[in-house]
């Protein structure tokens, strides 16, 4: 019995081992394929100058940089109200009726899709508060699409410390901030960082939110303040994929090429930044 208990053990293992390895063949696969078609497209002129000939040629810099600036907008926005909130809500708020709808709404609103955001912030940022089209309103509304990711890894990384670190904290006459700062928040940290790499990766890449709120289809020249528009990398692929008729294959793969180098360079980033809080 024990022996086909291990052999049944071992096959499991196999299986699951098999079905991990083949779950990741796709995500290689379109990196190979972005790799090899994206690649000779680049060049430093394509990297650093304007379009020209309605985007038929030239670069894509005030894409590049409008992205930039829309990313760090939103880890603005995002990071210090998301942390803040999940720290509340797991260190200081009561665990009620209220606490858990609450908690329920945030992680249903991680769901939502991201042209309700859009539109959402198209309402609330460009026609009511007459921010206009600009990187301010795209920037608030990516980090409110962000805040659910990064409100619930927060949380689930806060209730993954011991509470015995707590209890020896504030034996030690330690003050509830002083234990949350210097204690808690150290030891969660891994788990934090991995939720505000998974949202700001996905905010780099979005189209939808940016759509109404921010994007511009062509600007010839860099925004010189948070309330000007902005060319941004996904609504830029997308312009030249769909609207510019005859547009250069090249062009558009070496879009694609930098925009997946970016969110991965967002991605490597925060990894190294998290295994060195590991550490």
């Amino acid at each position: 019995m024990s022996i086909l208990k291990g052999k049944s053990g071992k096959t499991i293992e196999l299986l699951i081992k098999s079905i991990g390895i083949l779950s990741t063949v796709p995500i290689f696969i379109i990196l190979a394929y972005i790799i090899w078609k994206g690649v000779p497209a680049i060049s430093w002129n394509f990297l650093t100058e304007i379009p020209r000939r309605g985007m038929r040629a030239g670069g894509i810099f005030p894409a590049i940089i409008g992205t930039l600036y829309l990313t760090l907008g939103t880890i603005l926005v995002s990071v210090p109200f998301g942390v803040f909130t999940g720290v509340y809500l797991v260190e200081y708020a009561k665990d009620n009726f209220i606490t858990r709808i609450i908690n329920l709404t945030i992680v249903n609103l991680a769901g939502i899709p991201s042209i309700i955001y859009g539109l959402f912030g198209m309402s609330l940022f460009v026609m009511y508060f007459k921010l206009g089209v600009s990187i301010l309103s795209g920037s608030l509304t990516l980090g409110i699409m962000c805040l659910p990711v990064i409100i619930t890894a927060t949380r689930e990384a806060l209730l993954a410390v011991p509470n015995s670190l707590r209890e020896a904290s504030l034996a030690l006459g330690a003050t509830k901030w002083e234990t949350i700062s210097k204690i808690i928040l150290p030891a969660a940290l891994p788990g934090i960082s991995t939720g505000i790499i998974l949202s700001i990766s996905r905010a780099a890449g979005e189209t939808a939110p940016i759509l109404f709120t921010a994007a511009a289809f062509y600007l010839p020249f860099l925004p010189q303040s948070i309330f000007d528009q902005v060319m941004a990398l996904p609504y830029h692929l997308y312009v030249i994929s769909t609207q510019v008729p005859n547009m250069p294959e090249s062009n558009m793969n070496g879009t694609l090429f930098v925009l997946v180098f970016i969110t991965i360079g967002f991605n490597l980033i925060g990894a190294f930044i998290r295994n060195k809080f590991e550490k």
